[in-house]
C-alpha cells in the first residue's frame, strides 16, 4: 500500500464524528513576534491532546474481524499510548500498550483511563521488542509511524490546513518517527507543490535530520532531549523517504528553545502544548530572517500532553533564557 491524497481523503472520509477537525486560528502576537503572518493548527485541542487517534483510527478500521478479535499492541512514549487506546475503547477492542519505565505518570494514567494494558519496559528499544513478542503472539501492531494507513490519518491534518488557509506558504510540523509530517507533507505539496513543509526535531530527539546526513537510516543509542514524544530511536525506510522527498528541509533545536517557546505561546495565546509542538515555534524563530511579504506561516501544535510536574522543571531551567528578540 502506497501513502498517496487518494489514501488521506479516505481516511478523512473515515475519521468524520471520530476525531475533532480542530481550529487553525491566526495568532496576531506570534505574526509580530516572527515578521509574518502566523497561523496556529491545533493539534492540541485533539481527542486526547494530540493528533494521534487520527491514525489510530483510521489503521484499526482497516482490520478485519479476525483481526480486531485478536487484539492490538502498540508501542509508545506517550501520545500514541493514548490515540491508540482512546481509539480502540471506542471501538470495543482490546489494547496493549508497551511504554518505557520513564513515561510520565499523566501519559499512564491517561493510557490505563481509556481501557487499555501497559507494559512497562527498560526503554524504548524493550518496548519495541516486547511489542513484536506480542505480535507474534497474534496482536495486530498499530506502528507509530512506519504504516501508510496511519500516516494516511495522520495526513488529514495536511488537508484541513489548506481548507482552512489555502495560501499557507511554510508549514512547520514536528518529526518523531515521521510519520505525521509524512503524512502532512503528501498532502499538502500533491495539491499546492510550491508550499514549504519544514521538519522540526529537537537535539536528543534527532534520528531523521541524522539519517538525512548520513544517508541512511540512524538508530539514536538513547533519547535525551525532554521532547519524549519525538523519541523515536530510529526512522523506517517509508517515512524517510517520503521526508527526503516532500520535505524542504528538517531544523534541529534545543531543548531551551523549545522550552522557552512553550512558555512564549502559552503566555500569548493561552494554549498549552509540550516541548515537541512548540519546538516549531523555535525553528521558525530560527528562520524568520529568511521570510518573505507573500509567507504565511503555519505552526503545528502537535499536542499538548505535558505534566504539571515537567511543566515546573522547564520553568526552573529554561524560563529566564530570554527568546532571541
Amino acid at each position: 500500500m502506497t501513502l498517496s491524497l487518494e489514501l488521506i481523503c479516505r481516511a478523512q472520509h473515515r475519521l468524520r464524528g471520530l476525531v475533532h477537525r480542530t481550529p487553525l486560528i491566526h495568532s496576531r502576537a506570534l505574526s509580530a513576534h516572527l515578521g509574518a503572518p502566523t497561523y496556529l493548527k491545533l493539534e492540541c485541542l485533539q481527542k486526547t491532546g494530540s493528533f494521534k487517534p487520527r491514525g489510530a483510527f483510521n489503521r484499526i478500521l482497516e482490520m478485519s474481524d479476525d483481526e480486531r478479535k485478536r487484539g492490538i499492541v502498540a508501542v509508545s512514549g506517550g501520545n500514541h499510548a493514548q490515540g491508540v487506546a482512546y481509539a480502540a475503547h471506542h471501538l470495543g477492542l482490546s489494547a496493549t500498550i508497551c511504554m518505557p519505565a520513564s513515561t510520565p505518570q499523566n501519559y499512564l494514567d491517561g493510557t490505563r483511563g481509556y481501557g487499555a494494558d501497559i507494559v512497562l519496559c527498560p526503554d524504548i528499544k524493550a518496548a519495541f521488542a516486547e511489542a513484536a513478542r506480542l505480535q507474534q503472539a497474534g496482536r495486530v501492531l498499530v506502528h507509530p509511524f512506519d504504516d501508510p494507513l496511519v500516516a494516511a490519518g495522520q495526513g488529514t491534518v495536511g488537508l484541513e490546513i489548506l481548507e482552512d488557509l489555502p495560501g499557507a506558504t511554510r508549514i512547520y510540523v514536528s518529526i518523531g518517527g515521521g510519520g505525521f509530517i509524512g503524512g502532512v507533507a503528501t498532502a499538502i505539496r500533491t495539491i499546492k507543490p510550491e508550499a514549504k513543509i519544514i521538519g522540526v526535531e529537537t537535539h536528543g530527539a534527532d534520528a531523521m535530520s541524522r539519517s538525512l546526513a548520513a544517508g541512511t537510516l540512524v538508530e539514536l543509542p538513547a533519547i535525551t532531549s525532554i521532547a519524549r514524544t519525538l523519541g523515536a530511536p530510529k526512522v523506517s525506510d517509508f517515512t524517510f523517504r517520503l521526508v527526503r522527498e516532500l520535505v524542504e528541509e528538517v531544523v534541529v533545536v534545543d531543548d531551551s528553545a523549545a522550552a522557552r517557546a512553550l512558555f512564549l505561546i502559552m503566555e500569548r495565546t493561552k494554549y498549552l502544548t509540550e516541548p515537541a509542538a512548540a519546538c516549531c515555534l523555535a525553528a521558525a524563530e530560527e528562520q524568520r530572517a529568511h521570510f518573505t511579504d507573500t509567507d504565511q506561516v503555519v505552526l503545528v501544535l502537535c499536542g499538548g500532553n505535558v505534566s504539571m510536574q515537567d511543566l515546573a522543571s522547564y520553568h526552573t531551567r529554561f524560563a529566564n533564557q530570554k527568546v532571541n528578540p
